[in-house]
This record gives structure tokens, C-alpha cells and sequence, in this order.
């Protein structure tokens, strides 16, 4: 057996195990790229451990670390109320907003990762508060930063747009920008109605979401927080936040009651529109600041976007040592030796030529539309785990033998490779995709990961086909 057969069967098999067992599969990924490389590929050890995203992790440490510290001492809730000052109360705007900023951000040539590490905290603060589904505000991120990735000034559109001239191919910047922008917003739309943005639909910050006029949180029996999602995708119910000190805003406390036996109590959440106070205290105005300067360093000073956090981070510790106690101890372990340990694998994967190994055999089929379909997918599937300047990368070379055919349309087959490459950094094993995982908030972190799994799954499925159904297809046909 192959080395590139065996380490795909060794990727299926971690995902089932890891699927019926109580086993990290970052754990599992880090032990499958040690037996695979060393056993099977007959990789020295240091290439393996070459193939760790150190880059990555640093990015997930100091995020999360920073955003910990802005939780603990009320500046996320601070910017939570400005927002809903900002938007005059109106909570279906909130997801738009995020999603256009994302774009805007991406557009002008901040890395997808960066804007989303930024951005995300922010707006889970916000999802959490408001009760708006952690997906929603999470997914809008997401697609925000695919919609604008691919103009001509941004880091893809960059690459892509540099690949395809070095392939003497012609190419097309309004295409390629326009492509990935109205996929992406096609797939926000689908997400706000999925996830309950139907439900904020007139509904503002000083309107009721109970009976009762107040906003409710739901706890069962064991008090622990439930959902009141369903199959509607209506936001989950939460606990409000304590509001922060600086706040001290008046919350509404409405009657108890129950429902299927378990224990409703309703709050409206801290800093309300009417009750909720934008003063700061010092070290929320210094960690307010901290914030502005790691968005100025990384989008305008082009700075590792990880160890400026780090650095911010450990800033804010050494200035208010208390306050900041077991900041650390919220970092998202579980997460990053997850997304860590996956990468990895697949750096091992491409170290050993098992993506190059796919790609050659989908183009040795002859079948040009058909094959254009396969590698659409190829570009889909391996950027779920890998980077998608990479995959990009090796691509669209790969792809030059089937274009100088004649018989497909090279632009419009580079922009449904670009689309399909980069619409699926929803996984949660993309930078991106790890990032909202490691920060989320008002649901279960096991539990979003799930669902955003399953996402990513089928935006693996649907993205790529309808790709190549959009762009592909009429350009044959005509």
C-alpha cells in the first residue's frame, strides 16, 4: 500500500475514533503524523514537527488570552453596549454590519485570520448578550472575510492574480472579487434565516423576546444553561452577563416560571440601551486601547497578528495583576491542540505528496468538465484543513493542462477554484474557523464546534458544486 492511500485511511480513521471515543482529535492527529511520517513516508522527525502551525498557535493563545482579560474586566461588554448605541437598537442590523466590516477589511488588505481575530470576540460578546445565535454572528465573520478576500489589493486576490500570470493565463480582477463576494453574501443570507435572524427582524434592544416584556434566559434543573434552539434555528437562551462595573446598568427582573420542568427566569442583559452607561474605567479604557493598537499594528503595520496580541495581552497583566488572575487558565486548550494537531497531519499530508497525488490522478481522467468538478473539489476538501494560500498555489498550476485545452474558460475556471478553496474556511480546522471556535460565546464550545463542523461540512459539499455549476457550466455550454 502506498504511502499517500495510507495516510488518507489513517485521516478517516482518526476522524471515527475520535467520533466514538472521548479522545482530542488534535491528540490523535499529532500520534498519526509520527506513525504515518516516520513509518510509512520514512520522514525524519523534524520535518514533522516543521509541518506544526507554531504561527497559528501563537494566533490562538494570544487572541483568546487578550479577549479573556477584555472579558474579565467588562471592556467586551463595554463595546457590546456601544454597538447597540451605534445601531440605534435595532438587532437585526448586527449581523450585516459585521458581515460588511469583515469584507471591508479583507478588501483592503488585511489577512482573513487577523480581521477574524479581531472581530470575532466582539461580536459573540454582542451574540451572547443580545441572545443572537452564536452560528449567526459567528458564520457572518466568517463569509464577511471570504466575501472581500480576493480583491485585487488583498493578500488571495494577490496570490491568485500572480499565479495565473505566471501560468500565462488571462485573468480578471472584477471577476475573481465579484465571484467570491456574491457566493459568500448568498451564503450569509442562507445563514441569517437558518440561524434565527428572521427572529430579530423588528426587534431592537428595548423590545421584548418573552411574554413578559423582558429577555429571557432559560436553566434547567442542574443549572445549567439550555438552548431554545430548534429546528427553526431560533436563538439560544442564556443567562445575562454581570454587568460590568462601569455599567452598573438596571436590569429588569421578570416573573419565574416553568416549562417542560425546567426553571425559567428572565434579566435583560447588562447595558441596556436605556440603562446601559458608556463611561470606562482606566484599565477598561487601557485594554480598549490595547484593542485599537493590535488592529492598527496588524492592518496597517502588517504585524504578526499573534504575538502582537500575546504582547498586548501580557501589557494589560503586568498593569492590573489581580484583576487579571487566571486569564490564562481561558485560554482554549482543548482547542488549539485540536486545530494544532490537525493541521500538522495535514502539513504531513502535503510534505509526502498526498494532496500532489490526488490532484495528478483527478486530472488523468480526460474529461475536462468532469475534472474541472474534481479539482473544484480537491481545492475544497484540503483547504478545510489547510492553508488556502497553498492550495491556491499548487492549484491553479495544476489546472493549466486542462485550460490550455481551449475547451473551458480560464477565468471563470480560476474563480471557481479561488470560490471553492476559499469559501470552506468556515471549517473549524481553518485558522479562521478555529478562531471562532476558540472564542465563542453563549454556547457550549464542544457544541459550536459541532455545529460548525457540520457547516463546514456542507458548505465542502455545496460550495465547490455550486462553484462550478455557476461559473463553469454556462462557459462550456456557450
Amino acid at each position: 500500500m502506498s504511502a499517500e492511500l495510507l495516510s488518507i485511511l489513517a485521516l478517516i480513521a482518526m476522524f471515527v475514533v475520535a467520533t466514538i471515543f472521548p479522545v482530542n482529535l488534535g491528540a490523535l492527529a499529532l500520534v498519526g503524523a509520527f506513525l504515518v511520517g516516520t513509518l510509512a513516508a520514512g520522514m525524519e522527525t523534524d520535518a514533522i514537527l516543521d509541518a506544526f502551525p507554531g504561527s497559528l498557535f501563537v494566533i490562538l493563545v494570544g487572541v483568546t488570552l487578550l479577549f479573556a482579560i477584555a472579558t474579565n474586566n467588562g471592556t467586551v461588554d463595554w463595546l457590546v453596549r456601544a454597538a447597540v448605541h451605534l445601531v440605534r437598537g435595532r438587532l437585526a442590523a448586527i449581523p450585516l454590519v459585521v458581515f460588511v466590516i469583515s469584507a471591508l477589511l479583507t478588501a483592503v488588505g488585511a489577512p482573513a485570520p487577523a480581521v477574524a481575530a479581531i472581530l470575532a470576540p466582539i461580536a459573540f460578546g454582542f451574540a451572547a448578550d443580545y441572545r443572537i445565535h452564536p452560528m449567526l454572528i459567528g458564520l457572518m465573520v466568517a463569509h464577511g472575510t471570504q466575501a472581500g478576500a480576493f480583491s485585487p489589493i488583498s493578500v488571495l486576490g494577490g496570490i491568485v492574480n500572480g499565479v495565473t500570470r505566471e501560468a500565462n493565463l488571462p485573468g480578471n480582477n472584477l471577476v475573481l472579487f465579484l465571484s467570491s463576494f456574491a457566493f459568500n453574501a448568498a451564503a450569509a443570507v442562507a445563514v441569517f434565516f437558518v440561524f434565527g435572524g428572521r427572529h430579530l427582524v423588528g426587534r431592537d434592544a428595548l423590545s421584548p423576546a418573552t411574554p413578559d416584556g423582558t429577555l429571557g434566559t432559560a436553566t434547567t434543573g442542574n443549572g445549567r444553561t439550555g438552548e431554545s434552539t430548534g429546528g427553526d434555528g431560533t436563538p439560544p437562551e442564556e443567562p445575562a452577563p454581570t454587568p460590568a462595573p462601569a455599567a452598573t446598568a438596571t436590569a429588569t427582573r421578570g416573573s419565574t416560571a416553568t416549562d417542560g420542568g425546567s426553571e425559567v427566569a428572565t434579566e435583560a442583559p447588562s447595558g441596556t440601551a436605556t440603562g446601559g452607561s458608556l463611561r470606562l474605567t482606566p484599565h477598561q479604557a487601557l485594554t480598549l486601547t490595547g484593542i485599537l493598537a493590535l488592529c492598527l499594528a496588524v492592518l496597517a503595520l502588517k504585524l504578526d497578528v499573534g504575538l502582537t496580541a500575546v504582547t498586548v495581552a501580557v501589557v494589560l497583566m503586568l498593569t492590573s495583576p489581580r484583576s487579571n488572575k487566571g486569564a490564562v487558565e481561558k485560554v482554549a486548550w482543548p482547542t488549539v491542540l485540536l486545530i494544532c494537531g490537525v493541521v500538522t497531519y495535514v502539513g504531513v499530508l502535503q510534505e509526502i505528496g498526498t494532496v500532489d497525488h490526488v490532484g495528478s490522478a483527478v486530472a488523468a481522467i480526460g474529461i475536462p468538465l468532469l475534472v474541472a468538478l474534481l479539482i473544484c473539489y480537491v481545492g475544497g476538501v484540503v483547504s478545510a484543513f489547510a492553508s488556502t494560500v497553498g492550495i491556491l498555489g499548487a492549484l491553479v498550476p495544476l489546472a493549466v493542462p486542462l485550460l490550455s485545452q481551449g475547451t473551458l474558460g480560464p477565468i471563470a475556471m480560476i474563480a471557481a477554484l479561488s470560490v471553492s478553496s476559499a469559501i470552506v474556511d468556515v471549517s473549524p480546522f481553518s485558522t479562521t474557523g478555529a478562531l471562532l471556535v476558540a472564542n465563542v460565546r453563549g454556547m457550549q464550545r464542544d457544541d459550536f464546534y459541532r455545529r460548525l463542523l457540520a457547516y463546514g461540512g456542507v458548505i465542502v459539499l455545496v460550495g465547490p458544486l455550486a462553484a462550478w455549476a455557476v461559473l463553469v457550466v454556462p462557459g462550456w455550454l456557450g
